[in-house]
């Protein structure tokens, strides 16, 4: 259910100073010519290998860089110095193998394939140095969270992880923020989620960060992906095993704040031979606490001058108490050495058991005297059970002279189900009026059908195609019932009580070309996509029909002018189109003054997005970033009497967007590593509103520092500072906030068992204070939660060690899930 109000819990951080080394700790670098190493890592029997270790060596065998393969074996080690080089590749279970000496050439060089044998006596000192990655990784493209290992991650939920990604906001409202802008695409194992806002925010909170292996956040993606997110991408990558055998991990965690939070989970795989089974199970119990209180002024316009009518106080407190159960099972089996074919179910069931709470509402005159008080109580249940499935395929072609082809293909089928009960009573305290009960009962189900198809093809070593396509049909029908019970009669409510059907049907193609030459490695590519979409209101028979065919474009250009300086550029344009649940008319009362609902009226937002990026020695990071959105889509709080108010999404004229980037990763001691990141941006919107027009912005910033802490005998420590500035979005003033979180950590048990303790908001600054204001009316509200939690977990892991290639794959409903939820 949408909460009551939207602002952004932004962060602040203590830990300033490390921006500041973050430029002063370059030290010189020798100009030379740079190229690019690639190659291949595979078993015995030909398999691809990931997460095998490469390292490249001087000729005296001093390491000069470190890589990791991917999920095909791939590996690449980009500017590098021209010269003579050793190559070894290392892996668990497996014998390492050198490659070598080998001389890299100006053009850059394609090594053969690397064939690891396995080994029974791999020592276990290798183990624990293999597969370690920093937090926090710079890409040409993205930002790379890796969850795993986070002593901060343990016991908290994905959302909490989420929060404390650089760049990364949650609003008061839920609403997801990447660099100051909203508008995401949000994929959690490369399936956009089917919800947005509040119900995404508890899809999060169900899911334990313990789950979750790293974060990719992708500002300008390319045409491949769909075109939904003004703002960029978030993609959460969930745990995998790749271990032959059976195998698999457990973890338990208890954190402590006002109330207590509850979280296990475990996962199983099993590889043999051609067939991989895998399935996992997690538990979720969180008990909390919200605190929300606020004074409204309504006002009039009477000659030109603004005269006050009345205001009103209110102090809301909610004690919701969730349960989730979340579950995935699948299967991947190799048809042939070069095709696989996989399946894979899913389910969450997500429960808000209760969430009591009350109110108190003050009216006051306009010369401040008392005209009534009403006292209420709030009763809320949520039930929302759904489940998905998906079958894949995916073929590699044998290899040209240009590289190997691939097709992979999707089929996707996910139904959600939701149901929603509240009771609010309220009486008059002062007044000689009857106490009310308002109840509702909504009930709500989406089917979403997709299938895609998408094809690689190498043109040579250094040019690629790629093409595919993508049909999605969405079917929501949701029915909502209200009845008030006025001197114990209980009568329906028809002014409120409705019925809301929409159907969407998406068609996509897209065709992408990428080229390297010399230095300049360059990508354009063209998506189009035809939406047809219908609603009905069912009562007073209201509908509406939307059929539009849009392009979207996307460029980009990455140029190495030194060993030291490298610059990029990308362009794209992007939609977002309102969620099912943005679009859903029905009312749900937060208070007796108090409302939310959807938007019918509602209309896409586009997007044409520039990014301009600098990357000194690899490591340092400034970039500029320009967008101009067309209707965007905003949370408001708008009144609709002289007392009661509605928390809605509405299309403003056009934004404007300005940001700049700065991210500083510094290795200040051989234990000690510090990643910066700062983003100064300006949000300016243009449009109209409650008689209110709107031509207004601020500059403003965030800074983020996380430090890592490696003391060696398995222990390990984090501590992560965010800072957000005052800034303007739309209506709303929001005030600077923060946060700062602590963890420790300690391997035991040959380092098969992590112990992990943390504590989130240590300084308790993780609060939200802002103004929302028009001509005839001005809100300002407080609000804070249970957000400070002490947290203690073990995690444990067991089986096989030795790895073996994932081949898993993901479905193709991505974007229709996203959208599903609301805001």
């Amino acid at each position: 259910m949408k909460t009551r109000i939207s602002g952004r819990p932004w962060r602040w951080s203590g830990l300033l100073v490390h921006f500041i080394s973050g430029w002063l700790c370059a030290g010189p670098a020798a100009a030379q010519t740079r190229a690019t190493l690639t190659g291949t890592v595979q078993t015995a029997a030909g398999a691809a290998m990931e997460f095998a270790t490469l390292t490249l060596h001087r000729p005296d065998s001093a390491v000069v860089k470190t890589e990791f393969s991917d999920a095909q074996g791939q590996f690449r080690f980009d500017q590098v110095p021209t010269g003579r080089y050793l190559v070894s590749a290392a892996q668990v279970g497996y014998v390492r193998r050198w490659l070598g000496p080998v001389e890299l050439p100006a053009a850059g060089l394609e090594l053969p394939a690397i064939v690891l044998k396995a080994s029974g006596a791999t020592a276990l000192k290798e183990v624990k140095v293999v597969g370690q990655k920093p937090l926090f990784e710079r890409q040409a493209d993205r930002t790379i969270v890796n969850v795993e290992g986070s002593p901060l991650a343990a016991g908290n939920t994905s959302l909490d992880v989420l929060a404390r990604s650089p760049g990364v906001t949650v609003d008061g409202n839920d609403n997801l923020a990447l660099r100051g802008k909203q508008g995401l695409l949000v994929l959690i194992d490369g399936k956009r989620q089917p919800m947005t806002g509040t119900e995404l925010a508890d899809y999060l909170r169900a899911l334990p960060a313990d789950q979750v292996k790293s974060i990719e956040l992708i500002t300008n993606p390319p045409a491949k992906y769909d075109a939904q997110g003004g703002a960029g991408i978030i993609a959460i990558n969930l745990k995998k095993d790749q271990r032959q055998g059976t195998n698999g991990s457990a973890n338990v965690a208890y954190g402590r704040g006002y109330y207590g939070k509850l979280n296990g989970g475990l996962s199983l795989n099993h590889k043999q031979k051609d067939l991989n089974l895998f399935g996992s199970y997690s538990y979720a119990n969180r008990n909390g606490l919200g605190k929300l209180d606020i004074h409204r002024d309504f006002y009039q316009l009477q000659d030109g001058r603004r005269v006050l009518t009345g205001s009103s106080d209110q102090v809301n407190r909610q004690y919701p108490e969730s349960e989730s159960n979340s579950w995935k099972a699948g299967a991947d089996y190799n048809l042939t050495e070069k095709t696989v074919v996989g399946a894979i179910i899913s389910g969450l069931d997500s429960r808000l058991k209760r969430m009591p709470g009350t109110n108190l509402t003050t009216l006051y005159a306009a010369d401040g005297t008392v005209r009534d008080r009403y006292a209420g109580t709030l009763s809320r249940r949520f039930v929302s059970p759904n489940a998905a499935a998906n079958l894949n395929f995916k073929h590699t072609f044998a290899p040209d002279s240009g590289g190997s082809a691939e097709l992979t293909a999707d089929a996707d089928y996910a139904r959600y189900r939701t149901h929603r009960l509240q009771d609010v009573a309220t009486r008059s305290e002062l007044l000689s009026r009857p106490p009310t009960l308002v109840n509702s009962d909504q009930s709500g189900v989406l089917t979403i059908q997709s299938v895609k198809a998408d094809y690689t093809r190498p043109l040579s070593k250094q040019a690629r195609l790629e093409a595919g396509a993508k049909l999605s049909l969405v079917t929501s029908d949701n029915d909502v019932r209200f009845e008030n019970t006025v001197d114990g009669i209980r009568t329906l409510d028809a002014g409120r009580s409705n019925r809301f059907k929409y159907d969407e049907r998406i068609s996509a193609g897209y065709v992408s070309y990428s080229q390297t030459v010399g230095k300049l490695s360059a990508q354009a590519g063209l998506r189009g996509e035809q939406t047809t979409a219908t609603g009905q209101q069912v009562v007073g028979d209201l509908r509406f029909r939307r059929d539009y065919f849009q392009l979207f474009p996307s460029a980009s250009l990455k140029q190495t002018l030194s060993d030291k300086h490298e610059v990029s550029v990308s362009l794209s344009r992007r939609i977002d189109r309102p969620s099912y649940g943005q679009l859903n008319p029905f009312r749900v009362i937060v208070d007796p003054t108090t409302s939310g609902s959807g938007n019918p009226n509602l209309r896409p937002q586009t997007s044409y997005n520039l990014e301009l990026n600098h990357t000194f020695r690899q490591k340092f990071t400034t970039g500029l970033s320009y967008s101009i959105t067309q209707n965007p889509i905003i949370d408001v709080v708008q009144p609709e009497t002289d007392s009661t108010v509605v928390s809605t999404n509405v299309n403003l004229g056009r934004q404007h967007y300005y940001a700049l980037t700065l991210t500083a990763p510094v290795d200040l001691t051989k234990w000690w590593t510090v990643y910066n990141n700062a983003v100064l941006y300006y949000n300016r919107f243009e449009g109209s509103l409650a008689g209110t027009a709107l031509n207004r912005g601020r500059a403003a910033f965030t800074l983020s520092s996380n430090s890592t802490f490696t003391f060696g005998k398995g222990w390990g420590a984090e501590a992560n500072g965010l800072y957000q500035s005052r800034e303007q979005y739309g209506f709303f003033d929001l005030r600077p906030n923060g946060q700062l979180s602590l963890g420790v950590q300690k391997a035991v048990w040959d380092r098969k068992g992590t112990l992990k303790l943390n504590a989130t908001d240590v300084l308790f600054t993780n609060k939200i204070r802002a103004t929302s204001a028009y001509d005839n009316y001005v809100e300002r509200f407080y609000q804070r939660g249970d957000q400070r939690i002490i947290t203690l977990s073990f995690s444990y892991r067991f089986g096989n060690d030795k790895l073996s290639p994932s081949r898993r794959r993901n479905g193709g409903a991505e974007e229709e899930k996203r959208r599903a939820g609301g805001s």
